[in-house]
């Protein structure tokens, strides 16, 4: 779409001059930057508009802090790839899938034809449990830990082994290998895993994945690696290429924040595309394929973004600590602590704050999880924390 009728687009949906004022991080970065005098250096625009979101999500109301969202939404050049995109709306099968994939896979160091793009991450796992759990069987998986694959499974009548996590909230390895039989369909790891937050020992979890893997497909659930700092992290994509029994699923949705345009990722052999792709149920739509594929080449937002969570990662922490009370290691955007009360009464607390938590998640019913907003929204957070663990 051209400058011109770009312009035109935004006076017609009402983000004219006028509210642009107001709220210049809710515009394109090619408008913010005639908004804000022009040739304004990408690192002002980002911190520009972490003040817009701050104060627009404030005004929204309750300021959510449960579903592990990106609080920064897309990129400034994320949402000029939206404006572009309008030639292919119309378009089934639009070329942007074909480049999406590519980029994709250059972005993690595979071949493009070890790449699936799906409708957000959790359509991987819904594919995977039609593409192996059709017939029944048993999928072993860490619990707690993000459900929808095992929801999936029993909706199947597969019969779900769920492991519970041991005393440091790890996979527990040892029991999950011993689930294993020769009825399993599917083994699920996530890691970092949801909703304990904490990354798993590299080389156990590698060497438990490449074992598995012998025996049944295995499922790595890496939604949350963009945030991980530990030194020497290291993807399962290389078991993929090694040949292994191996999918790794990843998301459009965290770092990203594309959480409402749905885009996704399997990386597997390509043998094990073909099969899954045999499972779609849609496709992802031309908006987000596009946003998606232009924040994949955002280097310098996705650093941003993750600066910024570690920021307000490590001041939750720290206060938790002070008040002596227990968090996992957090290696995502959200921090799970012992809050010492069933979570009901927290998230009654916090909301009377004007923030929305995380649900419980059973068998941890006075733990709570709370995901990493904005650094001034942190600020606020800590400082009401003391009265919800009185």
């Amino acid at each position: 779409m051209s400058t011109l009728s770009r312009r035109q687009w935004l006076r017609t949906t009402g983000l004219g001059l006028g509210a642009s004022v107001a709220l210049p991080g809710l515009l394109p970065a090619s408008e913010m930057s005639r908004v804000l005098g022009g040739g304004v250096a990408y690192a002002d625009l980002l911190a520009q508009m972490e003040r817009d979101v701050t104060t627009a999500r404030r005004a929204a109301g309750p300021i959510r802090l449960c579903f592990n969202e990106n609080p920064f939404g897309m990129s400034p050049k994320a949402k000029d790839a939206l404006m572009e995109g309008w030639a292919q709306h119309t378009w089934y099968m639009p070329p942007v899938r074909e480049t999406l994939r590519e980029t994709f896979a250059k972005y993690v160091g595979v071949p493009a034809d070890h790449v699936l793009v799906t409708q957000g991450s959790s359509e991987v796992l819904s594919i995977l449990a039609l593409a192996y759990s059709m017939e029944g069987g048993e999928i072993v998986a860490p619990w707690p830990t993000f459900e929808d694959l095992p929801r999936w499974g029993e909706t199947l009548r597969a019969k779900v082994h769920k492991v519970p996590l041991d005393h440091n909230f790890d996979h527990d390895l040892y029991q999950m290998d011993a689930k294993i039989g020769s009825s399993t369909k599917l083994v699920f790891v996530c890691n970092p895993n949801n909703p304990t937050s904490n990354l798993a020992d590299d080389q156990a979890l590698r060497d438990f994945v490449s074992n598995a893997a012998r025996r049944a497909p295995v499922i790595v659930d890496e939604a949350y690696f963009e945030f991980v700092d530990r030194p020497g992290h290291r993807s399962m994509v290389d078991l993929v290429l090694k040949g292994e029994n191996v999918i790794v699923s990843r998301t459009a949705s965290k770092i990203h924040g594309l959480a409402g345009l749905r885009c996704g990722f399997a990386v597997a052999r390509p043998d094990i595309i073909q099969k899954l792709s045999q499972y779609v149920t849609g496709d992802p739509n031309v908006f987000g394929l596009q946003t998606a594929n232009a924040s994949l080449l955002d280097v310098e937002y996705q650093r941003f973004v993750k600066q910024k969570n570690r920021e307000g990662r490590t001041m939750l922490l720290d206060a938790v600590a002070r008040l002596g009370k227990k968090a996992a290691p957090s290696q995502t955007n959200f921090v799970f602590f012992q809050a010492g009360r069933p979570v009901q009464q927290v998230q009654e607390y916090f909301l009377g704050k004007g923030f929305l938590i995380g649900r419980a998640f059973p068998p941890f019913t006075d733990w709570v999880r709370v995901s990493i907003g904005t650094p001034e929204e942190m600020k606020q957070f800590v400082a009401a924390l003391p009265g919800a663990l009185a």
